[in-house]
């Protein structure tokens, strides 16, 4: 096993970029594989401890492998990638998202994985295998995901004398009562700078809606689904049910109208953005529930793969579907996932840690929609953004709106 340490690479997307991992067998006959790992657990000096471990314990039991996790950071990480495929230098395996694998696989610069988990398909959560396939092919091994539910301020409900709302027509029928009372129903985050997956996109597949065709060859979210989410939306705004600059606002709980107790549900929570409303409106005040549901309950929830690139040598494949396989393992979830506080992509892994929190959140992992994978789904998201905002300005109705940014998306995914 070798002695040297983990390495934090700084690498520069130059024509120049020297890498200093590829694939390959080493001098004592030992096949190699390097991986390159990003900030899954957020303490630097934690994640460092623990890929060393994971690391030496994998080549202990797998002593014909040398294996070199190689820890990176998240900025410029697409070109970081780009780069590495482009000289065909770099990692056998990266932690990327659906959308990535989307774009590497469209320039071939991925490899397929399916025979590394073949005998365990069944074991994860079909949504993160779904977000991870392509032509039907498997392009990534699902190694976590985190997800998001329904977070209510649970003190207005109940000082309004209204149940907690549970679906769409549940959150349209409180948002009235509690707009005399100078409170908006329910979050939004209509900011270009979030993300649709954690806005727009969740209300979209509650309505049973997508956002791009099951081939990902056309634009979806103009359908009739489409149009019934953005008009929940506009309706709530009409009704004050939305905050004031909801057009407008970011993601951010600290400092917004939800922690100021000027909203009274948050319909896309993560873990810790629930810890940052229970810091500003009091523990016992704040409680999570099921995701929201239109025509179907649904919720965002996103994957982290392991994908095997094309830099990855014929004759280290096998070595490199060992190291997907062990990763992903029931065991080394469970490992990762209390280290990282990230939730299990195998139905055979339990949450990372106990409570009605985890409860909620880890039943909610049948609900999550990992967003849909294609090359143009960031450049879809900033066309469609504006125009949402332009819906809740009353500048244009939720039909025009989502026919205009289809149009202009459809002209997009022609000239790719």
């Amino acid at each position: 096993m070798r002695t040297r340490p983990l390495r934090f690479a700084a690498l520069a997307a130059t024509a120049s970029l020297v890498f200093t991992a590829c694939s390959g067998s080493g001098g004592d006959g030992k096949a190699e594989v390097t991986l390159w790992m990003y900030p899954v657990i957020k303490d630097e000096a934690a994640s460092k401890k623990y890929w060393a471990q994971t690391e030496a314990a994998f080549e202990k039991a797998n002593p014909d492998i040398d294996l070199s996790i190689e820890l990176q950071t998240f900025d410029k990480r697409d070109a970081q990638i780009s780069a590495a495929l482009a000289a065909g230098s770099g990692p056998d395996i990266v932690l990327i998202t659906p959308d990535q694998a989307a774009t590497y696989h469209k320039v071939r610069g991925l490899l397929p994985v399916g025979d590394a988990v073949d005998d365990q398909r069944k074991a994860f959560y079909p949504e993160t295998l779904k977000a991870a396939t392509l032509d039907d092919e498997l392009y990534g091994v699902p190694l976590f995901q985190n997800i998001n539910t329904t977070a209510y301020n649970t003190k207005i409900f109940a000082d309004a004398g209204l149940e907690l709302p549970r679906t769409w027509d549940d959150v349209r029928k409180a948002a009235p009562v509690l707009a005399k009372k100078g409170i908006a129903v329910m979050d939004y985050s209509g900011s270009p700078e979030q993300t649709l997956n954690m806005s727009f996109y969740p209300l979209l597949w509650q309505a049973a809606g997508t956002v791009f065709t099951d081939d990902g060859k056309d634009i979806a979210f103009d359908s009739d689904a489409g149009v019934s989410a953005l008009q929940f939306l506009v309706d709530l705004k009409k009704m004050k049910g939305l905050p004031v600059d909801a057009a407008t606002e970011g993601p951010a709980v600290e400092g917004a109208p939800i922690a100021a107790g000027k909203v009274a549900l948050r319909p896309v929570t993560s873990l810790p953005e629930l810890a940052q409303m229970r810091a500003a409106l009091g523990e016992e005040n704040v409680s999570l529930g099921a995701p929201l549901q239109g025509e179907v309950r649904a919720t965002y929830g996103n994957p982290g793969l392991l994908s095997l690139t094309s830099i990855n040598e014929e004759e280290n494949r096998e070595a490199a579907y060992k190291v997907l396989a062990h990763l992903s393992s029931p065991k080394a979830q469970e490992s990762l996932n209390t280290a990282a506080g990230n939730f299990p992509t195998r139905t055979d892994v339990k949450a990372p840690g106990r409570g009605p929190d985890f409860e909620v959140l880890n039943a909610a992992l049948k609900d999550a929609n990992p967003g849909e994978p294609s090359p143009a789904a960031r450049q879809v998201m900033a066309i469609l953004a504006p125009y949402i905002q332009a819906a809740l300005g009353g500048d244009l109705s939720p039909k025009e709106a989502l026919k205009k940014a289809a149009e202009e998306s459809r002209a997009l995914l022609a000239r790719s």
